[in-house]
C-alpha cells in the first residue's frame, strides 16, 4: 500500500494520471479480505524508484524560473532606459530641425555637442543588440535614423563653416580692439615711476609671496632680495639675493631676470667681507651694508668687487629693530637718491636719518625723528619721506605703517596702513623707486608688495 501511495503521489505531482493497466495485468492482483472489503495489491518492477532524481528536476526548475526573472528585469531595464533615450532622441530631431531651419544662430560647439550625443545613442543600440543576442527591426530602424542624423550635422557644420570664418574674423577686429583699449587703460594706470606728486602712501597691495629661497632652506630666516634700485643700463632686470641663517652677510646671488631667480640659476656669487644686520640694498651697481669692525657704512662694487667703507660717529649698536638685536643700520633708496637710518645715544634711541651724498661716500645732511627704534619693525624711504612699521599685536600675520616723517617739512604724522605678512618676522624691507614695489624677505620667502599713493 505504501509503494501504491507513493506512486499516486508522484503520478499526482506531475499532474497525469496513469490506469492500472498500464502496469500490466501480471503486477496487479485483486483478492477479498477477512471482512468482505477488496484489496488491490501492486508489484512494482524490480527498478528501484529513484528520489534524488525528483529532487534534480526539482532544482533544475527552480535555477530556469530565477533565470527567467533575471532576463525579465533586464529587458523591463532596458526598455525604460530606451523609452527614456527614444524621447531624448525626439529632441536630438527637433533641435536638428531647428539648425537645418535656421544654421547660422548656431556656433561649432552646438555641431559638437550633437555628434557627441547621437554617438552615445549608437552605442546604447549596439550595446542593445549584443546583450539580447539579436536584431530587429526596432534596432535597425534606429541604427538607419542615428546615421542620417548624424550626416544632418556633419552638412550643417560644413555649411556653416563659412560663417563660423567670418565669425573669427570680426572677432579678431574685436579683440585688437579691446587688446589697445587695454592697453590705454594700462598706460593710464601705471605707475609714475620717479614723480613725487602725491601725498604719501595709502595702503599696500596684498603681500604677493614668490617661493623660499635660493637655499631651499626655511632656516635662512635672515637675508634680502629685491632688484638694483638705480640699475645700470641692460641691468634692469636683475635681481639679488643673500640668505643666512644668523644676522652675519657674507654673500650675494645675482640673477639675469625674474625667470632666473625662480629658477634659483644665479650668473654671479659675491663673497661680502665682513658683514652683518641684513638691512642692505643694492643702488647703481653697489651693494651698501653694515659692516662690523670698525662699525660703519660700507660698499661693495658688483662689477669691479671694490669695496670701502665710512664710519659715523655718532651711531650707535646699542639699538636695533625689533626683530633682530644686530639691525643698527638700515639702508635705504628713494626718487632722491641713496639713505642710511640709524639710532644715536644723542636721540635716546629714535631713529636718525642721514642723506648719503653717494660720490664721495659721505654723509651730508640728518634728520631727527620721533619714532624710537626698538619699537620699530623696519623702516623705508619714499620721495624724502621716512616711513616706519611696527607689528600688530593681536594679529601676529599683520604689520602697521604707523609713523612717518618728512625731511622735507620735517612734519611727523601718525599714520595706520596695515598689511599682511607671509610669516611673522622679517629682517630685510625696503622700497625700489625704480618699479614702486617694497620688497621684504620674510622668514626665508620672497615677498613684495605694490605701493598706492595719495
Amino acid at each position: 500500500m505504501f509503494a501504491l501511495l507513493l506512486l499516486l503521489s508522484f503520478v499526482g505531482a506531475a499532474s497525469a494520471w496513469t490506469s492500472l493497466e498500464d502496469w500490466g495485468s501480471g503486477n496487479v492482483t485483486a483478492s477479498a479480505g477477512d471482512s468482505g472489503q477488496c484489496l488491490c495489491h501492486v508489484y512494482l518492477p524490480n527498478t528501484t524508484f529513484s528520489a534524488s532524481r525528483v529532487e534534480h528536476m526539482q532544482q533544475v526548475t527552480k535555477d530556469l524560473i530565477l533565470e527567467v526573472n533575471i532576463q525579465i528585469e533586464k529587458i523591463d531595464r532596458y526598455n525604460g532606459k530606451l523609452v527614456v533615450f527614444l524621447s531624448e532622441l525626439n529632441n536630438l530631431d527637433i533641435r536638428v530641425r531647428m539648425l537645418e531651419s535656421n544654421p547660422d544662430k548656431y556656433v561649432k560647439l552646438d555641431f559638437e555637442l550633437l555628434s557627441m550625443e547621437l554617438r552615445e545613442f549608437e552605442a546604447l543600440v549596439t550595446e542593445l543588440n549584443e546583450t539580447l543576442n539579436g536584431t530587429s527591426p526596432m534596432f535597425d530602424s534606429l541604427n538607419v535614423e542615428i546615421r542620417n542624423m548624424t550626416l544632418s550635422v556633419k552638412r550643417l557644420e560644413s555649411y556653416d563653416q563659412g560663417n563660423l570664418d567670418v565669425i573669427r574674423l570680426e572677432f579678431s577686429k574685436l579683440q585688437k580692439k579691446l587688446d589697445d583699449c587695454q592697453k590705454e587703460l594700462e598706460d593710464i594706470t601705471k605707475p609714475d615711476i620717479g614723480n613725487c606728486n602725491h601725498q604719501g602712501i595709502v595702503s599696500l597691495s596684498k603681500p604677493m609671496a614668490i617661493q623660499l629661497n635660493a637655499n631651499l632652506n626655511p632656516s635662512y630666516t635672515y637675508g634680502g632680495w629685491g632688484k638694483d634700485s638705480k640699475p645700470a643700463q641692460g641691468n634692469e632686470s636683475m635681481y639679488w639675493y643673500g640668505g643666512y641663517p644668523g644676522p652675519s652677510v657674507h654673500d650675494l646671488n645675482l640673477y639675469s631676470d625674474y625667470n632666473q631667480l625662480i629658477l634659483r640659476s644665479s650668473f654671479k656669487l659675491h663673497n661680502i667681507p665682513g658683514g652683518t644686520g641684513n638691512n642692505y640694498i643694492v643702488h647703481g651697481n653697489t651693494m651698501y651694508y653694515q659692516y662690523n669692525s670698525p662699525f660703519s657704512m660700507s660698499k661693495f662694487n658688483l662689477t669691479s668687487s671694490k669695496y670701502d667703507y665710512r664710519v659715523i660717529p655718532n651711531a650707535s649698536q646699542r639699538f636695533s629693530y625689533s626683530y633682530s638685536s644686530d639691525q643698527n643700520m638700515d639702508f635705504a633708496a628713494d626718487e632722491n637718491g641713496l639713505w642710511v637710518i640709524y639710532a644715536t645715544e644723542e636721540s635716546k634711541g629714535k631713529l636718525v636719518v642721514a642723506k648719503i651724498d653717494v660720490p664721495s661716500f659721505g654723509v651730508e645732511n640728518v634728520w631727527s625723528t620721533g619714532a624710537y627704534k626698538r619699537l620699530v619693525g623696519n623702516a623705508f624711504m619714499v620721495c624724502g619721506v621716512m616711513y616706519a612699521t611696527r607689528p600688530v599685536p593681536v594679529a601676529p600675520n599683520t604689520e602697521e605703517i604707523f609713523y612717518s616723517y618728512d625731511t622735507k617739512s620735517g612734519q611727523e604724522r601718525q599714520l595706520s596702513i596695515p598689511f599682511e605678512k607671509f610669516q611673522q618676522s622679517y629682517y630685510n624691507l625696503h622700497y625700489n623707486p625704480s618699479d614702486q614695489k617694497l620688497y621684504m624677505y620674510n622668514d626665508g620667502y620672497y615677498v613684495s608688495y605694490n605701493v598706492k599713493f595719495n
